[in-house]
């Protein structure tokens, strides 16, 4: 059985260790922990791992964040896999920083990623990790805010916020998406 695992980012050194790039940082955890590396694919780098008998296929689009449905909606048809095996990673700016919330689906909520994603599939009911970024910003700095570095304390704890989701992605392959969210929402 295959999953698609998508994050969302911005390709580039520059972008590396910003707020918009949690989705690539997580990635980049879940395939060095899985010890595989990212090769470039079509619109995306990509990596696969295994899972309790299941294939989980990473990817960072590499379309930058606002075309980012090009990669998905490619690697869905390209690989056969259907909208509820797919989970994408992104920031969000409502939870404050740390906090997952894994839904099944919902609104781009003003996140241009997102947005692109549901116009190139045709639906928003698909399932999404959000990783809390905070709002620590002046009002009309949001853009600013999120393509910001981390601080020094939320670098000091991202590591181990990290792995809680490399945790999540691997429970939503082996037991499915409602005991995933049961079990990892808000921590």
């Amino acid at each position: 059985m295959k999953y698609l695992i998508v994050g969302l980012g911005n390709p580039g050194a520059e972008y590396a260790d910003t707020r918009h790039n949690i989705g690539f940082k997580a990635l980049d955890a879940l395939a060095s922990a899985s010890n595989v590396v990212f090769s470039p694919g079509r619109y995306s780098d990509k990596c696969e791992i295994k899972h309790k008998g299941r294939t989980l296929i990473l990817i960072k689009p590499m379309t930058f964040m606002n075309l980012s449905g090009k990669a998905v909606n490619y690697w869905m048809q390209e690989e056969k896999i259907p909208i509820d095996r797919i989970l994408v990673i992104t920031d969000d700016l409502a939870l404050p920083f740390g906090k997952i919330r894994i839904r099944a689906k919902g609104s781009a909520g003003g996140h241009n990623g997102l947005k692109n994603i549901q116009e190139l599939i045709g639906t928003q009911d698909y399932p999404r990790l959000r990783f809390g970024v905070g709002s620590d910003f002046s009002s009309g700095q949001q853009v600013r805010y999120v393509l910001s570095e981390w601080n020094e304390e939320e670098s000091a704890a991202i590591t181990e916020r990290l792995k809680l989701v490399q945790e999540a992605v691997l429970t939503f392959s082996a037991i499915g998406l409602a005991r995933t969210m049961n079990m990892f929402n808000n921590r």
